[in-house]
Protein backbone atom coordinates (compact mmCIF):
# COMPACT_ATOMS: atom_id res chain seq x y z
CA UNK A 1 0.00 0.00 0.00
CA UNK A 2 1.19 3.14 -0.47
CA UNK A 3 2.32 5.69 2.22
CA UNK A 4 -0.09 8.53 1.18
CA UNK A 5 -3.01 6.02 1.09
CA UNK A 6 -1.73 4.47 4.84
CA UNK A 7 -1.86 7.77 5.88
CA UNK A 8 -5.73 8.71 4.22
CA UNK A 9 -6.67 5.61 5.87
CA UNK A 10 -5.26 6.98 9.53
CA UNK A 11 -8.07 9.90 8.88
CA UNK A 12 -5.80 12.04 7.45
CA UNK A 13 -6.23 14.05 4.25
CA UNK A 14 -3.33 14.78 1.86
CA UNK A 15 -3.76 18.49 -0.16
CA UNK A 16 -1.56 19.65 -3.01
CA UNK A 17 0.23 22.92 -2.19
CA UNK A 18 0.40 24.12 -5.62
CA UNK A 19 -2.00 24.64 -8.88
CA UNK A 20 -0.56 25.45 -11.96
CA UNK A 21 -2.12 25.80 -15.89
CA UNK A 22 -0.68 23.14 -17.29
CA UNK A 23 -1.06 20.75 -13.55
CA UNK A 24 -4.51 21.21 -15.00
CA UNK A 25 -4.20 20.52 -18.76
CA UNK A 26 -1.74 17.71 -19.27
CA UNK A 27 -3.58 15.70 -16.51
CA UNK A 28 -1.37 15.52 -13.32
CA UNK A 29 -3.43 16.82 -10.68
CA UNK A 30 -5.52 13.62 -12.07
CA UNK A 31 -3.20 11.80 -11.75
CA UNK A 32 -2.49 13.04 -8.20
CA UNK A 33 -5.97 12.30 -7.13
CA UNK A 34 -6.28 9.01 -8.88
CA UNK A 35 -2.71 7.45 -7.76
CA UNK A 36 -1.68 9.60 -4.66
CA UNK A 37 -4.63 9.93 -2.34
CA UNK A 38 -4.98 13.87 -2.74
CA UNK A 39 -7.94 15.34 -1.60
CA UNK A 40 -7.86 18.83 -2.10
CA UNK A 41 -5.30 22.00 -2.93
CA UNK A 42 -3.86 25.25 -1.56
CA UNK A 43 -2.78 28.16 -3.16
CA UNK A 44 -0.96 31.71 -2.39
CA UNK A 45 0.59 33.63 -4.30
CA UNK A 46 4.42 32.72 -4.50
CA UNK A 47 2.92 29.92 -5.87
CA UNK A 48 1.10 31.86 -8.48
CA UNK A 49 3.47 34.23 -9.53
CA UNK A 50 5.87 30.97 -9.93
CA UNK A 51 2.96 29.80 -12.53
CA UNK A 52 2.53 32.74 -14.48
CA UNK A 53 5.60 33.97 -14.49
CA UNK A 54 7.70 30.38 -15.99
CA UNK A 55 6.30 30.22 -19.73
CA UNK A 56 3.14 30.99 -22.20
CA UNK A 57 0.45 28.81 -20.53
CA UNK A 58 -1.40 32.62 -19.08
CA UNK A 59 -0.34 34.92 -22.11
CA UNK A 60 -3.53 34.37 -24.03
CA UNK A 61 -5.68 35.04 -21.40
CA UNK A 62 -3.18 37.89 -19.89
CA UNK A 63 -3.71 39.48 -23.70
CA UNK A 64 -7.17 38.96 -23.83
CA UNK A 65 -8.21 40.40 -20.74
CA UNK A 66 -5.72 42.78 -20.11
CA UNK A 67 -7.48 45.41 -21.59
CA UNK A 68 -10.86 44.96 -20.04
CA UNK A 69 -9.30 44.57 -16.46
CA UNK A 70 -9.80 47.19 -13.97
CA UNK A 71 -6.35 46.20 -12.43
CA UNK A 72 -3.73 43.92 -12.37
CA UNK A 73 -5.49 42.67 -9.44
CA UNK A 74 -8.85 41.88 -11.21
CA UNK A 75 -6.85 40.59 -13.75
CA UNK A 76 -5.09 38.16 -11.80
CA UNK A 77 -8.02 37.05 -9.37
CA UNK A 78 -9.77 36.35 -12.48
CA UNK A 79 -6.92 33.96 -14.21
CA UNK A 80 -5.96 32.36 -10.03
CA UNK A 81 -10.35 31.79 -10.18
CA UNK A 82 -10.20 29.94 -13.95
CA UNK A 83 -7.85 27.39 -12.55
CA UNK A 84 -9.34 27.82 -9.03
CA UNK A 85 -12.42 26.52 -10.44
CA UNK A 86 -11.49 23.87 -12.71
CA UNK A 87 -9.55 22.49 -10.29
CA UNK A 88 -12.56 22.71 -7.85
CA UNK A 89 -14.73 20.76 -9.88
CA UNK A 90 -12.04 17.66 -10.01
CA UNK A 91 -12.32 17.73 -6.68
CA UNK A 92 -16.13 18.02 -6.87
CA UNK A 93 -17.12 14.19 -6.18
CA UNK A 94 -14.35 13.89 -3.26
CA UNK A 95 -16.46 17.30 -1.81
CA UNK A 96 -20.04 15.69 -2.15
CA UNK A 97 -19.06 11.45 -1.55
CA UNK A 98 -17.42 12.96 2.21
CA UNK A 99 -20.34 15.33 3.12
CA UNK A 100 -18.40 18.59 2.20
CA UNK A 101 -15.31 17.50 4.95
CA UNK A 102 -12.72 17.29 1.78
CA UNK A 103 -12.05 17.97 -1.66
CA UNK A 104 -11.93 21.88 -1.23
CA UNK A 105 -9.22 24.64 -3.01
CA UNK A 106 -8.06 27.54 -1.64
CA UNK A 107 -7.76 31.12 -3.37
CA UNK A 108 -6.03 34.42 -0.75
CA UNK A 109 -7.16 37.74 -0.32
CA UNK A 110 -4.62 40.49 -1.10
CA UNK A 111 -1.95 40.29 1.64
CA UNK A 112 -2.24 44.02 1.59
CA UNK A 113 -5.08 43.52 3.27
CA UNK A 114 -3.16 42.13 6.40
CA UNK A 115 -4.06 44.49 8.40
CA UNK A 116 -7.46 46.21 6.99
CA UNK A 117 -10.54 44.17 8.75
CA UNK A 118 -13.32 45.36 6.91
CA UNK A 119 -11.34 45.24 3.99
CA UNK A 120 -10.73 41.84 4.40
CA UNK A 121 -14.65 41.19 4.96
CA UNK A 122 -15.33 42.94 1.81
CA UNK A 123 -12.40 41.17 -0.14
CA UNK A 124 -13.69 37.46 1.06
CA UNK A 125 -17.01 38.29 0.31
CA UNK A 126 -15.90 39.11 -3.56
CA UNK A 127 -14.04 36.10 -3.92
CA UNK A 128 -16.32 33.89 -2.85
CA UNK A 129 -19.07 35.30 -5.05
CA UNK A 130 -17.13 35.72 -7.96
CA UNK A 131 -15.47 32.14 -7.41
CA UNK A 132 -18.89 30.64 -7.65
CA UNK A 133 -17.45 27.22 -6.13
CA UNK A 134 -19.04 25.92 -2.63
CA UNK A 135 -15.74 23.89 -2.48
CA UNK A 136 -13.55 27.03 -2.65
CA UNK A 137 -12.19 28.32 0.40
CA UNK A 138 -11.00 32.11 0.89
CA UNK A 139 -8.04 32.35 2.64
CA UNK A 140 -8.27 35.14 5.28
CA UNK A 141 -4.14 35.54 7.71
CA UNK A 142 -5.24 34.60 11.35
CA UNK A 143 -3.85 38.25 12.38
CA UNK A 144 -4.88 40.18 15.23
CA UNK A 145 -7.00 42.26 11.99
CA UNK A 146 -7.66 39.19 10.73
CA UNK A 147 -9.49 37.04 13.24
CA UNK A 148 -12.65 39.84 13.23
CA UNK A 149 -12.80 39.38 9.61
CA UNK A 150 -12.40 35.59 9.94
CA UNK A 151 -15.72 35.65 12.68
CA UNK A 152 -17.80 38.20 10.42
CA UNK A 153 -16.94 35.81 6.59
CA UNK A 154 -18.02 32.82 8.89
CA UNK A 155 -20.70 34.49 10.17
CA UNK A 156 -21.60 35.35 6.28
CA UNK A 157 -21.40 31.77 5.08
CA UNK A 158 -17.83 32.02 3.82
CA UNK A 159 -16.01 29.05 3.73
CA UNK A 160 -12.73 30.52 5.39
CA UNK A 161 -9.21 28.59 5.42
CA UNK A 162 -7.40 30.39 8.71
CA UNK A 163 -3.71 31.31 6.98
CA UNK A 164 -0.56 32.34 8.62
CA UNK A 165 -1.01 30.50 12.09
CA UNK A 166 2.47 29.84 13.91
CA UNK A 167 1.42 28.81 17.42
CA UNK A 168 -1.09 26.74 19.61
CA UNK A 169 -2.22 30.47 20.83
CA UNK A 170 -2.64 31.30 17.31
CA UNK A 171 -4.50 28.46 16.61
CA UNK A 172 -6.79 28.77 19.43
CA UNK A 173 -7.85 32.65 18.31
CA UNK A 174 -8.51 31.00 14.97
CA UNK A 175 -11.08 28.60 16.38
CA UNK A 176 -12.68 30.94 18.68
CA UNK A 177 -13.40 33.77 15.52
CA UNK A 178 -15.25 30.55 14.02
CA UNK A 179 -16.85 29.45 17.19
CA UNK A 180 -18.27 32.65 17.38
CA UNK A 181 -19.47 32.95 13.81
CA UNK A 182 -21.32 29.64 14.17
CA UNK A 183 -22.89 30.72 17.31
CA UNK A 184 -23.72 33.72 15.86
CA UNK A 185 -25.40 32.18 12.64
CA UNK A 186 -27.37 29.77 15.07
CA UNK A 187 -28.64 32.97 16.70
CA UNK A 188 -29.42 34.39 13.94
CA UNK A 189 -31.76 31.30 12.23
CA UNK A 190 -28.81 30.14 10.07
CA UNK A 191 -27.47 26.77 8.87
CA UNK A 192 -24.64 26.61 11.03
CA UNK A 193 -22.56 24.53 8.20
CA UNK A 194 -20.23 26.53 7.32
CA UNK A 195 -16.56 24.94 6.13
CA UNK A 196 -13.13 25.77 7.88
CA UNK A 197 -9.87 25.03 8.28
CA UNK A 198 -6.57 26.36 10.48
CA UNK A 199 -3.45 26.20 8.79
CA UNK A 200 -0.52 25.95 11.57
CA UNK A 201 2.94 26.52 9.47
CA UNK A 202 5.61 24.29 10.33
CA UNK A 203 8.94 24.02 8.70
CA UNK A 204 9.66 28.01 9.55
CA UNK A 205 9.83 27.46 13.25
CA UNK A 206 13.31 25.29 12.71
CA UNK A 207 14.38 27.57 9.99
CA UNK A 208 14.17 30.62 12.34
CA UNK A 209 16.00 28.83 14.77
CA UNK A 210 18.73 26.67 13.12
CA UNK A 211 21.57 28.74 13.78
CA UNK A 212 20.10 29.47 17.38
CA UNK A 213 19.89 26.36 18.89
CA UNK A 214 22.26 23.05 19.33
CA UNK A 215 22.45 20.87 16.67
CA UNK A 216 20.33 18.30 18.65
CA UNK A 217 17.61 20.65 18.85
CA UNK A 218 17.58 21.17 14.86
CA UNK A 219 14.25 20.64 12.67
CA UNK A 220 12.62 19.73 15.65
CA UNK A 221 10.50 22.71 16.91
CA UNK A 222 7.80 22.83 14.30
CA UNK A 223 7.15 19.06 15.00
CA UNK A 224 6.86 20.44 18.74
CA UNK A 225 4.54 23.13 17.96
CA UNK A 226 2.40 20.94 15.74
CA UNK A 227 2.17 18.33 18.68
CA UNK A 228 1.18 21.19 21.21
CA UNK A 229 -1.24 22.40 18.91
CA UNK A 230 -2.73 19.30 18.19
CA UNK A 231 -3.77 18.27 21.48
CA UNK A 232 -5.71 21.66 21.61
CA UNK A 233 -7.61 21.18 18.97
CA UNK A 234 -8.77 17.19 20.30
CA UNK A 235 -9.27 19.24 23.63
CA UNK A 236 -11.71 22.02 21.38
CA UNK A 237 -13.27 18.90 19.47
CA UNK A 238 -14.01 17.17 22.59
CA UNK A 239 -15.65 20.46 24.55
CA UNK A 240 -19.03 20.64 26.21
CA UNK A 241 -19.02 23.82 23.30
CA UNK A 242 -18.06 21.82 20.20
CA UNK A 243 -20.69 19.59 20.72
CA UNK A 244 -23.65 21.93 21.05
CA UNK A 245 -22.55 22.78 17.78
CA UNK A 246 -22.05 19.68 16.53
CA UNK A 247 -25.37 18.56 17.70
CA UNK A 248 -26.79 22.10 15.70
CA UNK A 249 -25.43 20.64 12.42
CA UNK A 250 -21.92 22.40 12.04
CA UNK A 251 -18.65 20.67 10.88
CA UNK A 252 -15.20 21.06 12.87
CA UNK A 253 -12.85 23.49 12.05
CA UNK A 254 -10.12 21.33 10.65
CA UNK A 255 -6.58 21.62 11.86
CA UNK A 256 -4.01 22.03 8.55
CA UNK A 257 -0.38 21.48 8.55
CA UNK A 258 1.12 24.19 5.99
CA UNK A 259 4.39 24.77 5.22
CA UNK A 260 5.56 20.83 5.11
CA UNK A 261 8.47 20.80 3.16
CA UNK A 262 11.81 20.23 4.58
CA UNK A 263 13.98 23.50 4.46
CA UNK A 264 17.37 21.95 5.72
CA UNK A 265 18.88 19.66 2.71
CA UNK A 266 20.42 17.56 4.95
CA UNK A 267 17.11 16.31 6.86
CA UNK A 268 14.84 13.87 5.83
CA UNK A 269 12.90 15.03 2.54
CA UNK A 270 9.44 13.21 4.60
CA UNK A 271 10.34 14.94 7.86
CA UNK A 272 7.43 16.60 8.60
CA UNK A 273 4.78 14.40 7.03
CA UNK A 274 6.00 11.62 8.77
CA UNK A 275 6.03 12.94 12.08
CA UNK A 276 2.68 14.56 11.74
CA UNK A 277 0.35 11.51 10.78
CA UNK A 278 -2.51 12.35 12.92
CA UNK A 279 -6.29 11.54 12.17
CA UNK A 280 -8.44 14.61 11.63
CA UNK A 281 -6.37 16.94 10.16
CA UNK A 282 -4.69 17.76 6.99
CA UNK A 283 -0.86 18.02 5.91
CA UNK A 284 -0.74 20.19 2.30
CA UNK A 285 2.04 19.33 0.65
CA UNK A 286 4.75 20.67 -1.68
CA UNK A 287 4.68 18.69 -5.04
CA UNK A 288 8.51 17.50 -4.47
CA UNK A 289 7.65 16.79 -0.99
CA UNK A 290 4.53 14.69 -2.19
CA UNK A 291 6.35 12.99 -5.03
CA UNK A 292 8.85 12.07 -2.16
CA UNK A 293 6.61 10.69 0.44
CA UNK A 294 4.73 8.77 -1.85
CA UNK A 295 7.84 6.86 -3.63
CA UNK A 296 9.70 6.19 0.33
CA UNK A 297 7.41 7.53 2.71
CA UNK A 298 7.30 5.83 6.07
CA UNK A 299 3.89 6.04 8.06
CA UNK A 300 5.09 4.08 11.99
CA UNK A 301 3.96 6.52 14.17
CA UNK A 302 0.65 8.90 14.64
CA UNK A 303 -0.13 11.67 16.88
CA UNK A 304 -2.47 10.84 19.59
CA UNK A 305 -3.00 14.57 21.09
CA UNK A 306 -0.84 13.49 24.17
CA UNK A 307 1.98 16.59 24.36
CA UNK A 308 4.35 15.33 27.35
CA UNK A 309 6.96 15.08 24.66
CA UNK A 310 6.29 18.76 22.91
CA UNK A 311 6.27 20.48 26.16
CA UNK A 312 9.46 18.64 27.38
CA UNK A 313 11.12 19.38 23.74
CA UNK A 314 9.89 23.28 24.37
CA UNK A 315 11.14 23.77 28.00
CA UNK A 316 14.04 22.65 26.15
CA UNK A 317 13.89 25.56 23.45
CA UNK A 318 13.56 27.83 26.12
CA UNK A 319 16.68 26.66 28.07
CA UNK A 320 18.32 27.53 24.68
CA UNK A 321 16.68 31.14 24.86
CA UNK A 322 14.28 30.82 22.37
CA UNK A 323 11.15 32.91 23.40
CA UNK A 324 8.54 30.82 21.76
CA UNK A 325 5.23 33.74 22.00
CA UNK A 326 7.51 36.59 20.60
CA UNK A 327 9.27 34.49 17.35
CA UNK A 328 5.34 33.53 16.65
CA UNK A 329 5.06 37.13 16.43
CA UNK A 330 7.64 37.57 14.32
CA UNK A 331 7.28 34.54 11.77
CA UNK A 332 3.68 35.59 11.65
CA UNK A 333 4.91 39.09 10.71
CA UNK A 334 7.72 38.12 8.51
CA UNK A 335 4.96 35.57 6.06
CA UNK A 336 2.20 38.35 5.82
CA UNK A 337 5.63 40.56 4.06
CA UNK A 338 6.59 37.75 2.39
CA UNK A 339 3.14 37.60 0.97
CA UNK A 340 2.83 41.12 0.38
CA UNK A 341 6.60 40.60 -1.73
CA UNK A 342 5.27 38.00 -3.43
CA UNK A 343 2.11 39.76 -4.61
CA UNK A 344 3.40 43.01 -5.31
CA UNK A 345 5.80 40.71 -7.91
CA UNK A 346 3.07 39.06 -9.38
CA UNK A 347 1.07 42.17 -9.75
CA UNK A 348 4.26 44.04 -11.26
CA UNK A 349 4.54 40.63 -13.79
CA UNK A 350 1.19 40.33 -15.18
CA UNK A 351 1.75 44.46 -15.84
CA UNK A 352 4.72 43.80 -17.66
CA UNK A 353 3.26 40.85 -19.89
CA UNK A 354 0.15 42.61 -20.09
CA UNK A 355 2.14 45.57 -22.17
CA UNK A 356 4.10 43.20 -23.64
CA UNK A 357 1.36 40.77 -25.24
CA UNK A 358 -1.00 43.85 -25.80
CA UNK A 359 1.96 45.67 -27.99
CA UNK A 360 3.17 42.69 -29.76
CA UNK A 361 -0.64 42.03 -31.07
Amino acid sequence: MKPTRELQDLGQSLWLDNITRDMLDNGTLRRYIDDDSITGLTSNPSIFDAAIGNGETYDACIREKAGAAESEESLFIELALEDLRRAADLFRPVFDASGQVDGWVSMEISPLLVADTAGSIEAARQIHQQADRDNLFVKIPGTPEGIPAIEESIFNGIPVNVTLLFSREHYLQAAEAYLRGIERRLEAGRDPRVGSVASLFISRWDTAVRDRVPTDLQNRLGIAIGESTYKAYRELLSSARWRRLAEAGASPQRLLWASTGTKDPDASETLYVEALAAPQTINTLPEKTLIAFSKHGVVDRRLDGDDHQARAMLARFADAGIDIDELAVQLQHEGAQAFIKSWNKLLARIAEKGAALTQAS
